[in-house]
């Protein structure tokens, strides 16, 4: 599933190198658990950082990702890790236990931003919380190399402007969406819909169980059932890597009840595309549907 990337001296475009960088090299070897997190740390890191993403398959469940020996490789050899933390990828914790290094760092998102295992998982759909570890990567790689960190900080304000068009766009759903009712089968937009102000009326329950891969309780099916057949959502976000025959039949209910149906991802989609945009996308898509129910 990972692999090696190398970052555009600007560090928002990214290209696929093969390979992994030898240990002559001036650039940090970072590997990140997800996608996400690796595109970050490719824009913060620029031209002097090498990041190998090991989740990044977007028709497959990330909670599902088992680990191979290259990845235990790129762990064994990394300069920095950073994985998700709070139960989303306790296989990068094991790769880790099982390669010890005193020159490596490891930045754990979940104890970034106070979070802990049984807690919602899904910190990239928190924008504040993604300003937290985008600060942290830098310090990071600061300390990593000092020499560069005039760099680093140059690279830290790109990414501010760069993601302008994301703020943005979550400013202005906050302002003319706020308390307009919506439904999600996943607990993925948990975070952002209370960013958005929106009111996300899904049984909790519900969505943390299609969160675990589990059978969602028969009490929450009905209630969430009995939303959208009342037309009480304007919307329906649905996790596109998490589908059972209960979501299944619940986007469809939706779709015959007028209710418009947003995906949103685990991953990048697509997998070349930038954070920042992958995010502007999904935020786009949503206010089309909010606008198109009133």
């Amino acid at each position: 599933m990972g692999r090696w990337v190398c970052v555009a001296a600007a560090g928002l475009l990214l290209a696929a190198c093969g390979g992994t960088t030898s240990s002559a090299s001036s650039t940090i070897d970072v590997v990140a658990g997800e996608n996400f997190w690796g595109n970050l740390v490719a824009q913060l890191g620029g031209s002097k950082v090498s990041v190998q993403s090991v989740v990044t398959d977007p028709n497959a469940d990330p909670h599902e990702y088992e680990s191979s020996t290259s990845d235990a490789r790129a762990f064994a050899e990394a300069r920095l890790v950073i994985l998700n933390g709070a139960g989303y990828d306790d296989w990068g914790q094991k790769l880790l236990d099982a390669n010890k290094s005193s020159h490596r760092e490891v930045l754990n998102v979940a104890d970034i931003v106070g979070k802990k295992k049984g807690d919602n998982p899904h910190f990239w759909y928190n924008p504040a919380y993604v300003t937290q570890v985008a600060d942290r990567i830098t310090s990071s790689l600061k300390a990593i190399a000092g020499a560069d960190a005039g760099y680093f900080d140059q690279q830290r304000s790109q990414l501010t402007t760069a993601f302008k068009p994301y703020m943005d766009e979550v400013a202005n759903i906050e302002r003319s969406y706020s308390g307009v009712p919506i439904g999600a089968t996943e607990s993925i937009f948990a975070y952002m819909a209370a960013t958005l102000g929106l009111n996300l009326t899904t049984p909790p329950e519900f969505m943390s169980a299609v969160a675990e891969g589990t059978d969602p309780p028969a009490g929450a099916v009905a209630t969430f059932q009995s939303q959208i057949s009342a037309n009480q959502i304007k919307a329906l976000v649905y996790n596109v890597q998490a589908s059972t025959a209960v979501t299944t039949n619940l986007k469809a209910l939706a779709t015959a009840r007028g209710i418009p149906n947003v995906g949103v991802s685990e991953t990048l989609q697509p997998d070349n595309v930038s954070f920042q945009d992958w995010q502007l996308k999904q935020l786009q898509e949503l206010e089309v549907a909010l606008k198109s129910t009133g």
